[in-house]
């Protein structure tokens, strides 16, 4: 057996299979990779800065669509409203109350607009309450920066009551009792401001837009794989059937009546001839 599965027809077969196995499996990690890639988000238009009364009003809601914009808001910080945001990062997206306990504070501050209305405006991110940034700048101010909507009641776990000035959340309810005025729904996260800003700015990614998978590529990827499989397949066939081929006794074609030899790996004892 060893002498017909080393044959040099049977050793050219095992190598060209290998070869065929290595290629489809890639091919087929190829094309799941594509797959996966194509649930990914996608970065979607990142217009231009407009100016925040064209896309918020006061007493309409934040739409999906507007979350993540750009746009400029002019006007007066009001001192006496200034919130912290307690146990935040500096990052938007990073997680916050009893998961980032003293991790720092968001600097939450309303803008009276020049048409009367409030703004809530995260000017940036302070280690500390004592941190000099949290003074509020005094003289009006051009802020840069992206929309958000505002945050859910359960978007962070709670770690008990807090100091007064300071919020675990930006809540367009819960500000509409603290601050006076008619408020815009959703909050402005600063990226920079005139004067500048001398906290530091929360980062928050540009809008993106979902995609749909392509599972056409995953059917293409199982195929491949069933490929390799079918190729094991053929493989073991051809195997199996050299194999037989060589255990197979051999009749000679000039004297067609001789004895064939026997198998030296069978298992069977020929009878004895009677004389």
């Amino acid at each position: 057996m060893l002498r017909t599965l080393f044959s040099l027809r049977l050793v050219v077969l095992h190598l060209l299979v290998i070869g065929v196995l290595v290629a489809f499996t890639l091919l087929g990690r190829w094309q799941l990779a594509v797959f996966e890639e194509s649930g990914r988000p996608a970065a979607a238009a990142d217009p231009a800065p407009v100016a925040v009364e064209s896309l918020s009003r006061v007493g309409q809601r934040l739409t999906s669509d507007l979350a993540g914009r750009q746009v400029v808001a002019e006007g007066v910080y009001d001192a006496a409203g200034q919130l912290l945001v307690a146990d935040r990062r500096p990052d938007v997206e990073a997680v916050g109350g009893r998961a980032a306990s003293g991790a720092g504070f968001w600097l939450l501050t309303p803008l009276r607009l020049d048409d009367g209305s409030t703004l809530a405006v995260v000017r940036g991110w302070v280690g500390t309450p004592q941190d000099p940034a949290v003074a509020v700048p005094a003289e009006s101010v051009k802020v840069t920066g992206r929309l958000r909507p505002p945050d859910q009641s359960d978007a962070v776990q709670r770690s008990g009551a807090l100091p007064e000035g300071q919020v675990a959340t930006v809540s367009t309810a819960q500000l509409i009792n603290l601050w006076d005025g008619p408020l815009h729904d959703g909050f402005l996260i600063a990226a920079t401001q005139e004067p500048p800003l001398t906290a530091t700015p929360v980062a928050v990614p540009p809008p993106t837009q979902g995609a749909a998978l392509t599972w056409r590529n995953l059917a293409y990827a199982a195929q491949w794989w069933i490929f390799a499989l079918f190729a094991v397949f053929m493989w073991w066939h051809f195997v199996r059937d050299a194999v037989r081929t060589a255990r197979t006794p051999r009749v000679s074609l000039t004297n067609p009546e001789s004895t064939p030899e026997p198998d030296p790996e069978s298992d069977s004892h020929p009878e004895p001839v009677s004389r």
